[in-house]
């Protein structure tokens, strides 16, 4: 009964108009990253090609095998926050609200006059909240008894607190949430707020993603699984995306947030815009809680999904900013699925493909929103990002530009984004130049 009446729901008209899906633009950008904080670091730093990997402060080496991570350097809370706030806030919350605060700013929503509060929603996501929290008060059970955690602990560490403090922060009251869904997270919480002004559920969402987990427990957890790279006398070479002599991905930390908005509703209130979202696809590989599908099925789908979505073919897309971990599975299963959708580099020379990550690292469920940064940059200064450290191809991924070494200037209208999580969860989002 209820698919019936879903059915008839949908094929009618919505109070006397047809039901189309709305316009939705970027109109803010904010980023704590490996570079520091600000979007233009991060940029400059991408376009620089620099690396963002160092030995880590933030744990003791000397207890671990790896030793290097992308760490914030020198991030202090209380330049940003309230001391009070800050003590009760973990890091990754603290990396969330500067960023959602230089998007918001940069959007021009710090005054929320002529807006309807509940129209404005926040989706600002982690794949795995709190650790630092968690292992600094499991510590203190253990050594002083369960009666001395903190009574912060819970809000403190619990994944959705990045969504529940901005929106407290800023007097936003629509749609509230989280995606959690590994290192896809942040591209299933920017698609997620596409789909939800889309189609009405807001006209405004600050969406995107933050992480902080460089302590014992998720150095030491990833270490274990052996997926970390252990170049510790080359940091700045260990993510090497493609390259033979590859041997893990790093470890980083940090937020991404972007402000999306409908369109017009932009256009009535005088907002930049940098951007549109025009695609989204999802898709599960149901094969392997850790390693992807080999023959990248299922990053396949997603694509195929998200240029259906945008109502595009694959000759549209110029840029790929690619999950590219630098692990060797992964590398290799998305290298496949793209040169299955768009070719190879002699049958699709217009093709640009690169790794940020080779920079940044891999900041869990933050990174899928910065990397939609980068493209929405790459879209608008019309320089591709480099994957730097590919100094020997690994003859088994895919023959594709992968723009090794140095940026390229190039004339990139559409860009297309992936990211893909353990569990086999994958995410695919489409930019385009605003027209």
């Amino acid at each position: 009964m209820n698919s019936i009446f879903s059915l008839v729901y949908l094929s009618q008209s919505y109070k006397g108009k047809k039901m189309t899906k709305r316009r939705v633009v970027i109109t803010g950008m904010g980023a704590v990253t490996p570079f520091g904080v600000g979007v233009d670091k991060f940029w400059s730093s991408l376009v620089e090609g620099k690396s963002g990997i160092s030995t880590s402060e933030l744990i003791d080496i000397d207890k671990h095998v790896v030793k290097i991570s992308g760490e914030v350097k020198n991030f202090n809370p209380e330049e940003y926050m309230d001391p009070k706030d800050a003590k009760k806030t973990d890091r990754f919350v603290q990396f969330a609200l500067v960023a959602a605060d230089e998007a918001i700013k940069d959007a021009g929503l710090e005054d929320l006059k002529d807006i309807d509060p509940y129209r404005v929603g926040v989706i600002v996501s982690s794949a795995a909240g709190g650790f630092i929290t968690f292992e600094e008060n499991h510590v203190r059970i253990l050594e002083k008894g369960p009666n001395k955690c903190s009574p912060f602990t819970i809000p403190m560490m619990i994944v959705n607190m990045p969504s529940g403090r901005i929106s407290i922060k800023y007097g936003f009251k629509g749609l509230n949430k989280v995606v959690v869904s590994a290192c896809a997270t942040g591209t299933h919480s920017v698609g997620d707020a596409f789909r939800s002004i889309q189609y009405g559920d807001a006209d405004i969402v600050v969406a995107g993603g933050a992480e902080a987990t460089i302590c014992d427990v998720g150095i030491g957890a990833f270490s274990s699984a052996r997926t970390l790279s252990k170049r510790n006398d080359e940091p700045t070479k260990a993510s090497r995306p493609y390259d033979k002599d590859r041997d893990g991905f790093v470890m980083s930390e940090g937020s991404a947030v972007l402000v999306l908005e409908e369109y017009e509703h932009a256009k009535k209130r005088g907002a930049k815009i940098y951007a549109e979202i025009v695609g989204y696809g999802q898709s599960a590989d149901a094969y392997d809680v850790v390693a992807p599908c080999p023959e990248g099925k299922g990053a396949t789908k997603s694509m195929e999904l998200a240029l259906k979505d945008a109502g595009m073919k694959p000759e549209d897309v110029q840029y790929i900013n690619a999950h590219g971990t630098s692990t060797g599975l992964g590398d290799i299963a998305e290298s496949k699925a793209i040169e299955g959708i768009f070719g190879n580099k002699q049958e699709n020379p217009n093709l640009l493909v690169s790794s940020t990550k080779s920079m940044h690292g891999h900041m869990l469920g933050a990174t899928g929103a910065a990397e939609a940064i980068a493209c929405v940059k790459t879209i608008n200064e019309k320089i591709v990002p480099p994957t730097i450290n590919l100094d020997n191809q690994d003859e088994a991924v895919a023959d594709l530009d992968y723009v090794p070494h140095k940026a390229r200037k190039a004339d990139v209208h559409v860009a297309l984004s992936n990211s893909f999580g353990f569990g086999g969860q994958n995410a695919t989002i489409v930019i385009k130049e605003v027209q």
